[in-house]
């Protein structure tokens, strides 16, 4: 089953970037031009992940179909907290243009904090602490010492 999903989401990929290819423009002094190349090697990636696709399913038996339905759900039950840091991500970069780093990173951080860390007055001023040091303390060094402003925001 490791070799099937990780075949598949190798097709899935290449699927992706051959048709990111496709918009690499034309150049007049090639007649390929420059995305010739890429469409080629994504191209034959897929063609042979989709055979290693086929090749995978005709050998899993049968019984094992169920058997990782099963043992893949109880894994997302007991590894929930990848799920909600990689949601908590998602909302972050969302965020990142309308709030501006210092904001959406403090909120990111403080609630990735609050949600693993054991829960206490300590911990939780801990937790503020290095939120507003790695949010608003990131934005003001990167400003004064190295001149380079992060999104503020506001679109």
């Amino acid at each position: 089953m490791a070799r099937l999903l990780s075949y598949a989401f190798i097709l899935i990929a290449s699927c992706g970037l051959f048709f990111s290819a496709l918009a690499i423009p034309a150049s007049r002094f090639e007649r390929l031009g420059a995305g010739a190349f890429p469409k080629m090697v994504f191209a034959a990636l897929m063609f042979m992940s989709l055979i290693a696709v086929i090749d995978a399913l005709r050998k899993i038996p049968r019984a094992a179909y169920g058997r990782f339905t099963h043992e893949t759900l109880a894994w997302a039950r007991r590894s929930y907290l990848i799920f909600v840091v990689l949601a908590a991500l998602g909302v972050y970069i969302a965020a990142l243009p309308m709030l501006g780093f210092s904001i959406a990173s403090f909120l990111f951080i403080l609630g990735l904090e609050l949600v693993l860390m054991p829960r206490g007055w300590v911990n939780i001023l801990v937790a503020l602490i290095m939120a507003v040091v790695f949010s608003f303390g990131l934005s003001w060094l990167f400003a004064e010492v190295f001149d380079v402003f992060l999104p503020r925001g506001g679109r």
